[in-house]
């Protein structure tokens, strides 16, 4: 299942509760960002695990927050594994799909 996360304390919520844990930054009007949230939704699906995503333009300062807390420039859409509270596997763009995501 896929769960839209749209504040910076869910998000906290979250690295507190999961040792691991996927985690897109997904852009509404992006195509190659559509592309990437249909890869990404079929994959947690697939696997029947849970998964994470925000909308920027609805989530901007937690997107933002993201990138600064772990000093990794944003992108989007961009994928994350993480692992133990931080960023284990990043992706961006045409890299997230679900055979990449698979071989985590």
């Amino acid at each position: 299942m896929v769960t839209k996360i749209n504040e910076i304390e869910e998000f906290e919520q979250l690295l507190k509760e999961h040792k691991r844990f996927f985690f897109l930054k997904h852009s509404l009007t992006c195509p190659v960002s559509g592309n990437a949230y249909d890869e990404y939704v079929t994959f947690i699906n697939n696997e029947n695990i849970d998964g994470y995503y925000l909308a920027v333009q609805e989530s901007r300062s937690l997107s933002n927050y993201i990138a600064e807390r772990f000093g990794i420039k944003h992108e989007s859409p961009q994928a994350f594994l993480f692992i133990d509270g931080k960023p284990g596997w990043t992706a961006s763009h045409w890299n997230i799909t679900q055979k990449t995501l698979n071989l985590l």
